[in-house]
């Protein structure tokens, strides 16, 4: 196998295990009421944080020295406040309240919103094919949150909030950090973005839940962050090094799609046909979005 099959496979596995990190927090949540999306959010980024900025440290990367450019702090700040934390914690909330195949279908339709601000502020020329992709991809959040009836939700309006907001989060997320990253390491970004996202939801919520002494919930924590952040997060980064990132990003599709067969194995979650549609819909929409033509030469 060559090195750049191999690496296209770790990123496409690397995205199961970022749609597989929502199945264990619903797990999380299903073994006591105690646990929250807060919670969650505040252990997973402060940890992962803490161990992405010492494993750059180790491999030469030198954390300290970002934060000692007031621009390159300032921005990296912002891209966790505004970036990682509602891609984090409203994801969660989304886990928590409906179930993961919602949560990270919702989310996926994020470069629809980094598409808006590529037009609106960039002045990027929308193709054709980005507005088909658009009309396609809010049909599908319609018929996820309606089933098709105008006068119902299927999803609660709290659910489909949450859901946007993460799904906005996604497109800062991606647009916050892109001018740190062409001299700062993406370990180095994500490390400290991660850390004060999660130091910033336990300065606002320092009151930590009483949680109960259950060796499933060490372990279910434990594959959030290992499985659903370290993990994927090095087979990403370590992908883009052989495998174009409109590759990666088409890659992104097998999130959700983990996500919803997990939860309908695992948790035995009922899917309409109109939920399985609307999914569908909001995937390819992205796929579309993602598409180049070839050049003949």
């Amino acid at each position: 196998m060559t090195k750049k099959r191999l690496w296209t496979c770790l990123a496409a596995l690397a995205c199961v295990f970022w749609g597989i990190s929502g199945l264990f927090a619903k797990g999380l949540f299903n073994i006591s009421a105690s646990i929250t999306p807060i919670w969650i959010s505040q252990v997973r980024m402060i940890v992962s944080g803490i161990l992405l900025l010492i494993f750059a440290q180790v491999t030469g990367k030198k954390p300290l020295k970002t934060m000692t450019d007031k621009k390159d702090a300032i921005t990296v700040i912002a891209y966790g406040l505004l970036g990682l934390l509602p891609v984090q914690y409203c994801y969660f909330i989304v886990v928590q309240q409906a179930n993961a195949s919602v949560a990270t279908v919702l989310q996926f339709i994020g470069p629809f919103f980094v598409l808006f601000y590529m037009v609106v502020f960039e002045h990027q020329v929308l193709r054709a094919v980005d507005v088909i992709a658009a009309i396609v991809a809010f049909l599908g959040v319609f018929f996820l949150a309606t089933h098709g009836h105008f006068n119902q939700l299927s999803l609660t309006p709290s659910v489909l909030f949450w859901g946007l907001i993460s799904a906005v989060g996604v497109a800062t997320n991606t647009l916050i950090p892109r001018r740190l990253l062409d001299h700062t390491s993406s370990l180095v970004v994500t490390g400290w973005g991660l850390l004060f996202s999660g130091v910033a939801l336990a300065l606002a919520h320092p009151v930590w839940p009483k949680i109960p002494n259950n060796i499933n919930i060490f372990w279910l924590m434990a594959g959030v962050i290992v499985i659903g952040t370290l993990i994927p997060f090095q087979w990403m980064m370590g992908s883009l090094r052989y495998i174009k990132p409109s590759t990666a990003s088409l890659l992104d599709a097998f999130e959700p799609v983990s996500a919803t067969i997990g939860s309908v194995i695992i948790f035995g979650l009922v899917m309409a046909p109109i939920d399985w549609i609307g999914s569908i819909m909001i995937i390819c929409a992205v796929l579309a979005l993602n598409w180049e033509p070839k050049h003949k030469r």
